[in-house]
This record gives structure tokens, sequence and C-alpha cells, in this order.
């Protein structure tokens, strides 16, 4: 097979996969949401999947990010294909599956862990590293020591493959693509980098001369995808920051990290012309307003899977288009908010300004110090400075008080999402049983085994089918098929009826597998059209009405009893005996697979099972055996013999359509009356019709020499007898 290898260093995506989808829909909404295109701060990557293009660098990943990383090795999709049926006739089908083998690059620097894989929107991995699909995924976190993964290796040879040292990537083998149409989904991985970090982690690696110890509380997560510069510029916007240097290294620190201002001198008074202040030495003025102020943050929202979220500063809006600040990094509403709005209020506050010449040198007056103005209240920065023959000009920027940009009990709300539900994959639960000829059904001349596959939630996707036949060896019987059966168990004990009567009186209570399962009424035309047909123990039923109870609980009423044959297991009921709604969703097996040993069971096998479901099937041979007659009729003619009549049933022929007779399944019409103990019987007769006639002498003879002894008569069939009718005692 040929195999497809990308390029080691892949297109680097920061961001998940947001709701809009196409550039055209997703600009126009941008621009009719947040406005045009003004932005402090690197994009935000919304619409970016997992892709693999040359030349472009992979992100560094700080803390936890949801992203979409690089393919950078794959092969061609693997096709499975599985063949069923076949044998005594039958079709055979033939399914088709396919899986993948890729890697993904996921971070340029060692990572953690990851947490939660996304596929096409849905949950490929859960928050407990279960895979929702079929497949295996190995992790490899970016440690210089990994080593080269053995799928790769052996597709490539152990001479050419590399083990992507310092480059943390997942691989998957034999990845089910049957929930994803068949081909590679849109992939966005929870990044798990660090348990904490500050801006020192985020700069440091690539910078040795600086020291960056400024703590990034309530950031979840960030991404770096340019230069040492972006990163500083874009934290700078939300988390002030101060940078002094001392020629050997570079320090970053906050900008309200609590020093206290250095004291300006004296200002100098100049009289060139041109220059500010005139004989005051300095001026005091106020910027207008921003025609784009900063009113909104666009960042990832961690509590709704790190969509993009957007937090907009409180107030009037002012005039102009605002700007929006972007920054790409992980964390909840209240703390976006928290940041807009002090930022918005810094940036206010900055608009107060002052020009102040010196002719004093002071070591500690420097760009981005923190000094106080003779007579003027606050605390200022030293924004620029400039040399000149009058002295040394600065232009200061007001600093907000303490307390003037906080912001105790801001409230702020993520909004509504439709977040994929992370639920546990359920195991497979599951009853084999054998069902009478049923008019559709084909062949008359082979048991007809089903086995009804569910599980306790809705989070299941199918499970594959074995047969044992009493050896330990599992012979596959195909899969199961994704949608659950309909099962449970009766909490009460459903009374004797009758067969030929619609049961109003008796009810009975199931508990369903799983609480959100449904049952519903069926009305009495529904009914005869086969509705609502059901297999309790081992009796089949119809019900009309079914009332839910609560927690799975449902109280079943309105019966037609002993459908299919059945009626004989009407007085074997009890409480925990199997329930199954017979419906199109069961799975029929070839029983010839099954075998015929007593211990045979069917097994099944999903995700969730730790240990295979099983279930012992009977085949106690239903749908072979005759139905037993009906509606016994006897007389005394006048001659003094004794004339038995009974009516024929027929396997299959359940609807009576035509109103004259049924059609004859077996090979002939044969019967059998017995007198006496069916086991031991002291007289038989055979017959071709469905009537007998006993003469007068034989009827003397057997009442006198077995008095009271039952008549009893059952249907020869093809492959067995039926079950007895009684006719009548012999005297």
């Amino acid at each position: 097979m040929a195999t497809l290898i990308f390029s080691t260093v892949g297109t680097a995506f920061g961001g998940p996969i947001g709701g809009m989808i196409g550039s055209l829909v997703g600009q126009g909404v941008d621009t009719a949401i947040f406005g045009s295109d003004r932005r402090e701060g690197p994009r935000l990557q919304e619409l970016q999947v997992t892709a693999s293009t040359y030349g472009q660098p992979l992100p560094r990943h700080f803390g936890a990010m949801r992203v979409a990383g690089s393919i950078i090795w794959a092969t061609d999709l693997i096709e499975h294909s599985e063949t069923q049926g076949g044998g005594k006739g039958a079709p055979a089908v033939t399914t088709y599956s396919y899986t993948a083998n890729l890697a993904v690059a996921l971070a340029s620097r060692p990572i953690l862990g990851i947490g939660r894989i996304w596929a096409d929107g849905k949950l490929l991995r859960g928050a407990e590293g279960d895979l929702k699909v079929g497949g295996t995924m190995r992790l490899y976190t970016g440690e210089g020591d990994q080593p080269p993964d053995p799928l790769i290796a052996s597709s490539e040879g152990a001479a050419l493959c590399p083990a992507y040292r310092g480059l943390a990537y997942v691989v998957f083998e034999d990845l089910d693509l049957s929930e994803y149409y068949n081909r590679l989904p849109a992939m966005t991985f929870e990044v798990l980098a660090d348990e904490s970090f500050d801006l020192q982690d985020v700069v440091g690696e690539l910078v040795d001369a600086i020291d960056a110890q400024v703590p990034l509380d309530g950031i979840g997560g960030y991404t770096a995808d340019g230069p040492v510069a972006q990163s500083i510029e874009t934290f700078d916007l939300v988390i002030p920051l101060s940078v002094s240097g001392n020629g050997e290294a570079l320090a970053i620190s906050h900008e309200s990290r609590g020093e206290s201002p250095v004291p300006l001198p004296a200002a100098a008074i100049s009289v060139e012309d041109g220059d500010f202040g005139g004989p005051l030495g300095f001026t005091r003025h106020r910027l207008p307003a921003s025609q784009h102020p900063v009113r909104c943050l666009r960042y990832f929202d961690a509590a709704r899977d790190y969509l993009p979220g957007i937090q907009y500063a409180s107030g009037s809006p002012p005039p102009g288009q605002p700007r929006c600040i972007e920054l790409p990094a992980a964390l909840d509403a209240e703390k976006a908010r928290a940041l807009i709005e002090r930022a918005s209020r810094r940036i206010d506050w900055t608009r107060e300004r002052m020009a102040w010449r010196s002719c004093e040198l002071d070591p500690a007056i420097v760009p981005g110090s923190t000094v106080s103005v003779p007579g003027v209240a606050g605390a200022w920065r030293v924004a620029e400075w400039e040399w000149r023959a009058s002295g040394v000009e600065l232009s200061l920027e007001r600093l907000p008080p303490p307390g003037a940009i906080g912001t105790p009990g801001l409230k702020a709300d993520s909004g509504r999402a439709n977040l994929p539900a992370d639920l546990p994959t359920a195991s497979t639960e599951l009853v084999a049983f054998e069902l009478p000829l049923g008019t559709a059904n084909g062949n008359a001349d082979t048991p007809h085994a089903f086995v009804a596959v569910s599980a306790g939630s809705s989070n299941w996707s199918g499970a594959a089918l074995y047969a044992d036949r009493g050896d330990g060896e599992m012979l596959p019987l195909g899969p199961s098929g994704r949608t659950r059966s309909t099962i449970g168990a009766a909490a009460t004990r459903l009374e004797p009826g009758h067969p030929l009567l619609f049961d109003r009186e008796r009810s009975v209570e199931v508990t369903l597998v799983d609480p959100a399962m449904s049952l519903g009424p069926a009305s009495l035309r529904q009914m005869a059209q086969g509705a609502n047909l059901a297999l309790l123990g081992e009796e089949i039923v119809q019900f009309a009405k079914a009332l839910p109870l609560g927690e799975g609980r449902w109280e079943l009423s309105g019966f037609l009893r002993g459908r299919g044959g059945t009626e004989r297991a009407m007085a074997d009921h009890a409480i925990g005996e199997r329930f199954v709604l017979l419906d199109s969703r069961l799975v029929a097996l070839d029983a010839s697979t099954l075998g015929t040993s007593d211990g045979r069971q069917v097994l099944a096998i999903g995700r969730g099972d730790s240990e295979p479901a099983t279930a012992s099937i009977l085949l106690a041979g239903i749908t072979l055996r005759p139905l037993a007659p009906v509606h016994p009729r006897h007389a005394i003619r006048s001659d003094g013999s004794l004339h038995l009549a009974w009516t024929r049933r027929a396997r299959g022929a359940w609807p009576w359509q035509d109103g004259v007779d049924v059609p004859l399944v077996e090979e002939a019409e044969r019967y059998l009356v017995t007198l006496g103990p069916l086991d031991a019987p002291a007289a038989s007769w055979h017959t071709q019709t469905p009537e007998l006639a006993i003469a007068p002498n034989v009827l003397a003879q057997l009442s006198a020499a077995y008095p009271a002894q039952p008549l009893h008569v059952r249907q020869q069939g093809t492959h067995a007898l039926s079950a007895p009718l009684l006719l009548r005692p012999v005297s």
C-alpha cells in the first residue's frame, strides 16, 4: 500500500473550530457582530482544521488549549470487508468499513498530555481517555528521548523513521472512520501543556537574557505562534507590563508591582522658541477620545470547550468604531470581562498626559519608570524622553490610582453553547432467543434465531457478535449495528390469560435497561398489523397501553396473549424474566453457526465492555415444531362409533386472510392420536385428515381396559410433533 508522507513541519493552527463555516459567511457574520477589521493582537484562528501545509511553523502551547495540529504522516485508508450469510441458499451480504493510520503534530515544545479530542465537532476522545470510536491512540509528549513510533517505523523502515524529538504528536492506528463518512475528520485536541505557567515560560524558552516573572492569574492557556515580541505586546494590552534593562538582561514586570514612585526634580524653565512650558517648565493636557476605542476582548472560552468568546467593557458605547483585543488564550468569561474592563479604564486614565523638563540626571528615571510630579497628585509613567540643550524632556502618562480599575463583583456570562456530552461508553447487554416462523420469514426448515443487542445509555455504537458452540471457540457473527433494541426485565408477574380473548384485566410492569427508552400505545388496528409485539419470558404478547411510571419503569396492559403459538408459556411468567420489543432492530443469526450443543451462547463485545456480554440460546425448535391443533370436537354416531375432529393450524400463517383454510407448511398433513400417557400410550392411530372415527367394538374394549384415559391429537410435522390437544376421555 502506498504511503503518503507529509512534511514534518506543517501548518500551525492555534484555535478550535468555530461555529461559522466558510470564509465569506464567517467574514460577514464577524463584521456584523464585532465590527470592522480593527484589532489588537494576533487574529484568533476559529475556522482552522487539521491539515498539512509545507513551510509554516508549529506553535508552542502553554497551559491547556484546544488546537488543531498538523498531519505529519498517514497511510491510505484501509478497507475491511466482512461477509455474512450465504449458507443453505441464503444470500451472502458483504459489508465494508474503513480505518486510517495517521500522525498529528500538536506542539513544538514538550507537553504533559492531552485531554479531549473533537472530530467534526463530536467527541472522539473523552476526558477519561476513552475513545468513542474503534482504534488505538498513542501520545508522544515531545521529550528528548522519545522513541520512534512502531507503526511508522514498520511502514517506513527503522532507518527512515524519525522520532520527532522535541515535537509533541499523536498516532492513530486503525481509527474507525464509519462515524465520519469514511473520510478523515477535522480534529482538534485539548493539549495539556503545563499545570501552570507565567510570562517567563512564554518568552524565556526562546530568549535567555530575560527575566519575566509575571504571573498570568486566571489565564488557563496560551498559544504562541509568532515572535517573542508579539507575545509580550499581546499580554501588555490586558496586563500592563513594565520593561527595564541593565545592559545584560531585560527585566519585565507587572506595571502595578507596588514600587514607590521616583520623585521628579523641579521643572526647568526654557526660553527657547518652540519649547513647551515657558516659565513653568511643563505642560499638562488630556488627549481626545479615540475614534477607535478598545471596547471588547476576544478569547477562547474554557467553559465552552474553548470556542471563541467575546466580552465587552461596561459603559455607554463611545463614538467611533471600537477596536477588539485578540487574545489567543483560554480563560473564563469573568476573567475576560475583568481584563477588558481594566484595559478600557486604564486607557482612559492614560489619556491624561504631561510634558516635563528636567536639568538633573537621575539614573532611576528612564522610560518605563514610575514617577511622582511635584505639586501634582498621582503616579505617572515615563513614556518617552528626549535629550536637548535645555534639558531632558519627559513625556508622562497618568497611571490609574490604586483601586481605580478594580472590578470587584463584576459578573459575566459565557453564553449558551451546544456542546457534545462526554458520556461514558455504555456496556453491551443482549438477549438471544428463537422465534416462531413469521409470515415474512422465508425458510420453514431452519431455526430462526435472533439476538436483541442494547445498552444502558445512548453512548453506544454497536458491538461485534460471536458464537460459542460450547467449546470456547468464538466464531464471528458480524456487527450488531448501531441501533439499540428495546429490552428490559419484568418487575411484576403477568398472570395467565386466555389466548383467544383481548385481555383487559391483567397488567405487567417492566423496567427497561435505559430510562431514556420509551414504549408507546397501539390501537387494535395497529395491533392487527403487528404493532407492539414483545417477548415476555417465553410468551409472545401484544400490548395496547404503555404507562410510564418513571425511572425506566412502564406498566403494560391491554394484551393479546400467546401470539405465534406461545400460549403454553402463559402460565410460566416470573419476576425478572426478559422483556424484548420485537421489531426491526433485532439481529438475525445463522443457526448453523450456533451449533447444536446445549452450552452454546452468543457473545457481544463493544468498546465499553471489559468482558464480553453473553446470552445462552436454547433453540428448542419453536420455529420447526407444528402448532397444536385447536377446536376439539367429538360425537357418538348412530352406529355407536366415536367421531373425533379438530382444526389444523400452520406455522407462520398467523393472519386468516382468505377465511377458508391456512396453507400447509409441512411436507404432508399427518396426525397422531394417542390414548393414555403421551410417553407410553396404550393405543395410537395415524390419520391424514383432521378427524378420526373409532369403531364401536374398539371403543368398548378401550373403555373397559382404560377407563377415563384421555385421547390426545398431535400434528406430525416435517421436523417434530406438535404439542398435544386434549380431545376427550375415552369413556
